[in-house]
């Protein structure tokens, strides 16, 4: 408990024996009054002070308007140990709820307690300690074991293994040695690490993330807002309901004053509406923290709604479901010796950042004379043209050589085949191969127990690439040698074919799948851990680069979900019993206080199971 809650606590008991007192003194007429009067206040001034501020404002219908307004009304009627019981027991229901929301914010600040709180920079020779947002690209930090490191950058010095825990919710550590990236918010345990940063922390993994984490309250599901609307109407037409049941009975039916106002004053406790405006954020909030937990960032609780009504998983292929790992795996020449095909194709690819690019050079394997090569032209999707030694050297795929007419023929090894021509003559083909992730097949396994309909493969690849990958991991579809805007195409079709309540999820590495991501019901960013474009691009970010977390994250929103709508199912069903029971006089004072204060407290109570995530699939 804070100082706040501790303060509180001693209010509820201070005003709980006072109240006790009052009611062992035997007194009438005004000497009852001021006997109750005293625990009324000491419980109640501040629910009066924010309800007579709030309508100065013009905030009229809230729950400390509802509150005043039913205790001062069963003060006026003579029902001094009501109007007191109803505040001290609100009072309760408010303590708790603030121990909840409290316990259920630590819960996540606990988790995303990677901010650094110093960084050790190496300034003319010496170490000096500074504020992580002071330090620029190309500082050199000092990162001592059981430090947390404060910003991105890449090792220069040491080997040591990294706790990335708090990122990606794995427990096993990253052994990370020079020329590894290493990202902010992580632990180093073992050994000492001089480090170049690269980013400054503004645009750090660590502050993209918190940013991430605060925003994603601001974005609400549908049912929130519903809810916010909800009382929006809901509250003023219980007041003028509450007004007209003490004014019409005792004006035309001959009905006794103090009996109807009274009932009208159950009425507005029954009516406030506290238990779904506190427990459906709450859940919200909850299956946020509960999946960040596990290293899976939700932006919001309108994507967590979507997942729950994921009906189709669609895939890219590479980094996604493989590794994006690649090996050269074969060299077949047709003019060439092998070792001339391969500098050719390495020569040609010596610009490019894409994995296949960097198997190839990392198979040929000595220093490239980049001066050799000029016109350097990239076919989007397709491959690249070039000049080398002033001959023109085409590296793609099949798509790419039938563009310039080139005869090829197929590979009957299954992998990646990248074809090779100089100046319009066939010269052969390098067989590039990747790895499918250990996890992948468990995934789609995953997806299929949660009740997910289809799970669809697209991906630039070769068709018998494809097709291979898609037999091995159990996939539905497989749609092979597509370019970017054939990727969109694929998914409009397949959005097209998902029912008017179910949702598509597209799942990519969140930078070149960018347009397809936001075209998605929801995008999935995979192994996006410190990857700016992913966070930026993505609705759900996971932390490591682990396919079965999809399955993991749609169970989670769909226990979100069931929370949400069994604490509004529980509510309005248990309010509206007992408004209508009050209206006839079957239920007093006592009965609107658990209507009100209970409800909220077990509602408040059942939305906290969302902050643990489910383990089973449902």
């Amino acid at each position: 408990m804070d100082s706040r809650q501790k303060k509180m606590l001693w209010r509820i008991l201070a005003a709980g024996v006072l109240f006790l007192i009052a009611l062992l003194i035997p007194a009438q007429g005004l000497p009852r009054l001021l006997l109750f009067l005293i625990p009324y206040g000491v419980i109640g001034w501040d629910v009066l002070w924010r309800a007579v501020r709030n309508l100065t404002r013009g905030q009229i219908f809230d729950e400390h308007f509802l509150m005043s307004l039913a205790t001062v009304g069963a003060l006026a009627i003579g029902e001094y140990p009501e109007a007191v019981f109803v505040l001290l027991f609100y009072q309760v229901g408010e303590l708790f709820q603030s121990c909840a929301v409290g316990r259920s914010r630590r819960s996540i600040a606990a988790l995303m307690d990677i901010r650094p709180d110093v960084a050790r920079v190496e300034r003319n020779g010496a170490l000096e300690e500074v504020d992580p947002e002071e330090v620029s690209s190309g500082d050199i930090l000092v990162i001592k074991p059981g430090e947390r490191v404060p910003l991105d950058g890449v090792i220069l010095e040491g080997s040591s293994a990294l706790d990335t825990a708090a990122l990606t919710g794995e427990s096993l550590p990253r052994s990370v040695s020079p020329g590894a990236d290493v990202i902010s918010g992580c632990i180093n345990l073992t050994g000492l690490l001089r480090v170049q940063v690269t980013k400054p922390f503004e645009e750090s993994t660590v502050a993209r993330i918190l940013e991430l984490v605060e925003n994603a309250s601001g974005r609400k599901a549908r049912a929130e807002a519903f809810i916010t609307k909800f009382a929006r109407y809901y509250t003023p037409a219980v007041v003028v309901a509450a007004v007209l049941l003490a004014l019409i009975p005792p004006l035309f039916f001959q009905g006794g004053w103090g009996d109807w106002l009274g009932r009208a004053c159950s009425f507005l406790v029954i009516s406030c509406p506290c238990a779904l405006v506190i427990s459906v954020p709450l859940a919200f909030f909850g299956g946020i923290g509960g999946a960040s937990r596990a290293g899976i960032l939700i932006k919001g609780g309108n994507y967590l709604e979507a997942l729950a009504n994921t009906e189709t998983v669609v895939f890219d292929k590479t980094g996604t479901l493989t590794r994006g790992v690649f090996n050269v795996t074969a060299i077949h020449p047709e003019q060439e010796r092998e070792a001339d095909l391969l500098e050719l194709a390495a020569l040609a690819e010596s610009w490019s950042d894409h994995p296949i690019a960097h198997s190839i050079r990392e198979a040929y394997g000595a220093e490239l004379d980049t001066s050799r090569v000029t016109g350097v032209e990239e076919r989007s999707g397709r491959g690249v043209q070039v000049q080398v030694d002033g001959r023109t050297v085409c590296v793609g795929n099949d798509t790419l050589m039938e563009e310039i007419g080139i005869a090829w023929h197929p590979c009957h090894q299954v992998g990646t085949t990248v074809h090779v021509a100089v100046d319009g003559v066939y010269m052969g083909h390098l067989v590039i191969s990747d790895q499918v992730k250990e996890d992948a097949a468990d995934a789609i396994r995953a997806l299929r127990a949660c009740g997910v309909r289809k799970t669809v493969m697209l991906t630039g690849d070769a068709q018998a690439v494809g097709e291979d990958v898609a037999r091995r991991l159990g996939l539905d579809e497989v749609h092979a040698q597509l370019l970017p805007a054939d990727k969109v195409d694929r998914v409009e079709d397949l959005l097209r074919q998902t029912s008017p309540r179910g949702a598509l999820a597209f799942v990519g590495d969140g930078i070149n799948d960018a347009p397809v991501l936001s075209r998605a019901d929801i995008g999935i960013a995979m192994g996006a851990l410190g990857s700016d474009a992913a966070i930026e691009a993505a609705d759900v970010v996971l932390m490591d680069d682990k396919p079965s977390k999809i399955a993991l994250a749609i169970r989670i929103a769909r226990k979100t979900r069931s929370i949400v709508r069994q604490n509004i199912i529980f509510a309005l069903g248990v309010k509206f019993l007992v408004l209508g029971l009050g209206a006839f006089g079957l239920a007093n004072m006592w009965e609107a206080v658990f209507a009100d204060v209970g409800v909220s407290v077990i509602a408040i109570l059942n939305s906290m199971r969302a902050l643990h995530s489910p383990s089973e699939p449902s």
